[in-house]
């Protein structure tokens, strides 16, 4: 199986594009930055510069692929947010969507599968309710940027390429991502909950969202939204617990809000909020997850760090 992913340099992709190999699969790399991606993967990867949000000649690329994961995007945590950043952290995703989907309706030998990338950022903030798929759209600036890039994905739907779109939470990797910033102050002893420690937090193991990324593409039965969160969400508080614990560390140390706002800006909200959110659509499937409680990956990704 011939697989073209966009932002496969990237934390998940690099990961993807592993997996795809050690199955025998052959993985296509869009990237804007073609030597780059060449000393990043080695021999046994297809690389195609290009930059999904620009239409270009990469885009023929797709008509030899049996299926398309799109991961392109903006890290929302790279710089503190304004206007023109958060312009582009929406941009990223809808443009690169777009292009990808003009280049599928446009390809004589369409791909059976699309997998987009989403967010439970789609939800909103929602307390201590129980986010499914079915839940509706929240209204601030995450979730409406949410609801313009899966519908995107979602124009597809005329040239039957059955789709996926995939919510991602906060992803645990010892290589990117959020966990990776806390471990600095937790092993210094001076990590702990963000305010109240009360907001959740839907995570998920890296392994086990690109192991729902390959459930994705390999079960035709399988299309629209599906959560890609751990069975098992927590709080702010018993995930610095458990991360304190697998360090050896405490975590008694809690971090103002207003800490938050002066480094970060108006992502803070984003790391101060949050929402229960529950993978019943992957469950449902049949997908079995590796990671369902915090306090066994974290101990896992520490011990293959």
């Amino acid at each position: 199986m011939r697989v073209l992913i966009t932002g496969a340099t990237g934390l998940v992709g690099s990961r993807l594009v592993k997996r795809l190999q050690e199955r025998s699969d052959v993985p296509v790399a869009l990237s804007r930055h073609r030597n780059i991606a060449l000393a990043t993967f080695g021999h046994g990867v297809e690389v195609v510069e290009g930059d999904p949000t620009v239409r270009g000649d990469w885009d023929q690329a797709i008509a030899g692929c049996d299926a398309v994961v799109n991961l392109a995007g903006e890290n929302i945590f790279a710089r503190r947010w304004n206007d023109e950043f958060k312009d582009r952290v929406r941009d990223s995703r809808v443009q690169a969507t777009e292009n990808v989907v003009a280049a599928i309706a446009r390809a004589d030998h369409k791909p059976l599968v699309l997998v987009n990338a989403s967010a439970i950022g789609y939800y909103g903030p929602r307390g201590d309710e129980e986010v499914t798929e079915s839940t509706e759209a929240g209204s601030d600036f995450l979730a409406t940027a949410c609801v313009a890039w899966e519908a995107a994905a979602l124009a597809l739907a005329p040239t039957g390429v059955r789709t996926v779109i995939v919510r991602i939470g906060v992803v645990m990797s010892t290589e990117g991502g959020a966990l990776a910033q806390m471990l600095t102050p937790f092993k210094l002893g001076v990590g702990g909950p963000v305010g109240n420690g009360r907001q959740w937090m839907a995570w998920i193991h890296i392994d086990d969202l690109v192991g729902l990324i390959l459930f994705a593409i390999d079960n035709p039965e399988l299309y629209g939204v599906v959560n890609a969160t751990a069975p098992e969400p927590v709080t702010n508080r018993e995930f610095s617990k458990a991360l304190g614990h697998a360090l050896g560390r405490p975590a008694i140390f809690p971090v103002p809000v207003f800490m938050l706002r002066l480094r970060f800006g108006q992502v803070a909200e984003v790391i101060s909020t949050g929402a229960r959110v529950l993978p019943r659509r992957a469950l449902d499937a049949g997908y079995q997850f590796r990671f369902n409680r915090i306090d066994d990956a974290l101990p896992h990704l520490l011990r293959t760090a």
